[in-house]
């Protein structure tokens, strides 16, 4: 049964408190990106995403998704879970020794959903491009999304990619970036400027749209019409425009907290203006 709107925003708290918890939990991770790409996240697993959360790693017939940003894996872990992926229970595990919930998705643990190992910034539009591939040989009308972050532009690899699924017409595939425009080291125009990213994938052949990533409304109306858009020979992105750490006023809008973890004092304030909706693991 389909969320509503309401139902969707108190998932995506229940989300953000996740988050937060278990990064607390080991003093370890990447708050900052997850809270702001917990709206994303929803939506995609639970209005958008046509998935199977009886997991079977080749998807035949469903659509797949490749998170590029692999150190927002605290966001993707709870979607997953929430989802029915597996156990809310086993997020208790994150980042634990010999357990599946690594820093960075892996896929030797076998962890349900994840079809990649990333973190290594700058691969994931090019695994997603070729399972695109796949499917279009194949005959598979199903989807394929990934997310990478927008200081992750940064790495070559991304353009070599942009240009080969333009030129290859892979046009079942809808790329989102995280336009938070933050990075590790501090704001993205300071580090490295990306300029004007439409101007550029569009250059690149790719038909770009933008969208707010903290608007539920918004963020879905932006992915349903992505949809429309395939089929029609070029590859889509999606521009979403977040803030890092958007719903706690304390980390909103700062690279300060990319990989830093709250600690007691923070995380009681942080989790006081996040409604607990569907029950803390």
């Amino acid at each position: 049964m389909k969320k509503t709107i309401k139902e969707l925003e108190q998932t995506a708290s229940q989300i953000r408190r996740d988050v937060l918890r278990m990064v607390h939990a080991v003093q370890s991770g990447h708050p900052g990106a997850s809270l702001g790409c917990a709206d994303f996240f929803t939506a995609l697993y639970f209005e958008v995403l046509n998935h199977n959360p009886k997991f079977d790693m080749n998807g035949v017939g469903e659509d797949l998704f490749f998170l590029s940003n692999g150190h927002i894996s605290p966001v993707w872990y709870s979607a997953l879970a929430r989802s029915g992926y597996f156990e809310v229970s086993e997020l208790a595990t994150f980042r634990k020794l010999n357990t599946r919930l690594q820093g960075h998705p892996t896929t030797h643990e076998h962890l349900e959903g994840i079809r990649m190992a990333s973190g290594s910034l700058g691969q994931g539009v090019s695994v997603a491009i070729g399972a695109a591939l796949t499917k279009k040989l194949n005959g598979d009308k199903s989807l394929v999304y990934t997310l990478q972050g927008d200081g992750e532009l940064q790495e070559g690899q991304n353009w070599e990619a942009a240009m080969f699924a333009s030129h290859n017409k892979v046009d079942n595939l809808i790329a989102t970036v995280d336009l938070n425009r933050q990075q590790i080291d501090g704001p993205t125009e300071k580090v490295l400027s990306l300029d004007n990213l439409q101007a550029k994938f569009e250059s690149f052949g790719w038909h770009v749209i933008t969208s707010e990533g903290n608007d539920m409304t918004k963020i879905i109306e932006a992915l349903n019409h992505a949809k429309t858009l395939t089929g029609k020979g070029k590859p889509i992105l999606n521009l979403m425009n977040t803030e890092m750490g958007f719903g706690v006023d304390f980390m909103v809008g700062t690279h300060k907290w990319h990989g830093v973890a709250p600690n007691d004092a923070q995380l009681e304030t942080a989790l006081a203006q996040l409604p607990e909706t569907l029950g803390d693991y």
